[in-house]
């Protein structure tokens, strides 16, 4: 991973990581159910956002790498590494 992605990412999950609090904290207290849904919301696209940075990294970076690199066994397992992820997203 690219560091000034790396940075990035870490800057974000730091972030999740107190909204996740807030959220516990917001249960802890007995606060309106909905509110604490929308909170868990916001946390779940947060992390999307992350994931989707880590991704375009992964394929900017290695998927490119195994295409340029010619080895057809490396470039059938990057892209279905790639698919597989893809379709657990989406669960």
């Amino acid at each position: 991973m690219r560091q000034e992605i790396k940075s990035s990412c870490l800057k974000r999950l730091k972030r999740i990581e107190g909204q996740v609090r807030g959220v516990a904290g917001m249960v802890e207290d007995d606060r309106y159910c909905i509110d604490i849904v929308t909170q868990i919301a916001a946390a779940r696209a947060a992390l999307r956002r992350v994931e989707e940075e880590i991704l375009r990294d992964h394929v900017a970076h290695c998927v490119e790498h195994a295409i340029a690199s010619g080895d057809k066994a490396d470039q059938r397992r990057k892209i279905a590494e790639l698919m597989d992820v893809v379709s657990r997203a989406d669960r």
